[in-house]
């Protein structure tokens, strides 16, 4: 007699049960009375000032009692660690086998490196927003200046003469804006919008000057501009900082040539 080798056939109207066993097999549940996961347990949870009261199989591992924390904790498994009798447990030594029962006490404590991380993740992001903070300060000052460029550039462009003394106070407020963005520690998207700044700031400074020279030489736009470039000195911030042309050579020799008379 020939032996079958097929299992048991499953009919069309029979509906499997499946488990999923540790380590993420997905297999057919198997019929063992009370079910593979067993009755059901409460267990109270003590997380610093909180207690969570918690439903598991009593067949469940310490590892599905951790995924089951992350949902009311907030805390990722992998930065759970669970005590029971004072002896932390693996993730997969099964509750049962340990001595844990319906209404057990269970210590969860967070993982000391991974709060470690958190508060330096914490203190880096509020450094940051106190960077930004600053940053936006000196916008503001420097959004008023740049209102008294365009209105020096106006009267410049109408032909109307302007004291020198202008210019040379609005650039050292420009200078100013820029010590102060030099100062400040950033990271991150503050130092992104540091650096953008100081182009601002340095753009403005470059406006001024061309403005300067035009205001001096006003004859000076039909064919013979005046071309005035600043230099910026690069420091250990990164930040640039007005450095003073070095002064020009003069071109004009003189020479004296003396009529002789009788």
């Amino acid at each position: 007699m020939k032996r079958s080798s097929n299992p048991r056939r499953v009919s069309e109207n029979e509906q499997i049960d499946w488990e999923l066993r540790p380590g993420g097999m997905l297999v057919q549940k198997r019929d063992d009375g009370g079910g593979a996961s067993g009755p059901m347990i409460k267990i109270k949870v003590s997380h610093g000032s909180y207690q969570h009261d918690i439903s598991v199989p009593a067949q469940a591992t310490f590892g599905d009692l951790k995924r089951i924390l992350a949902q009311e904790t907030g805390l990722e498994p992998q930065e759970q660690r669970l005590l029971f009798r004072g002896k932390q447990k693996d993730d997969d030594e099964c509750l049962h086998m340990v001595g844990v029962k319906d209404m057990s006490k269970i210590v969860l404590m967070e993982d000391p490196a991974s709060k470690e991380r958190k508060l330096e993740e914490m203190k880096r992001n509020e450094g940051i927003s106190r960077a930004c903070e600053a940053v936006s300060q000196v916008r503001a000052e420097v959004d008023k200046l740049s209102e008294k460029v365009s209105a020096l550039e106006g009267t410049v462009r109408r032909g109307n003469k302007v004291a020198e003394q202008e210019f040379v106070v609005l650039t050292e407020l420009f200078m100013m804006q820029l010590l102060k963005l030099d100062s400040i520690e950033a990271q991150g998207e503050a130092k992104v919008q540091r650096r953008i700044e100081v182009r601002r700031v340095q753009n403005l400074v470059e406006t001024l000057d061309g403005l300067k020279a035009r205001n001096s030489n006003p004859f000076s736009g039909n064919g013979n501009a005046v071309s005035v470039t600043t230099q910026w000195e690069t420091i250990d911030s990164g930040l640039g900082s007005l450095n003073a042309p070095s002064p020009m050579a003069s071109s004009t020799k003189i020479t004296q040539d003396w009529e002789q008379f009788d």
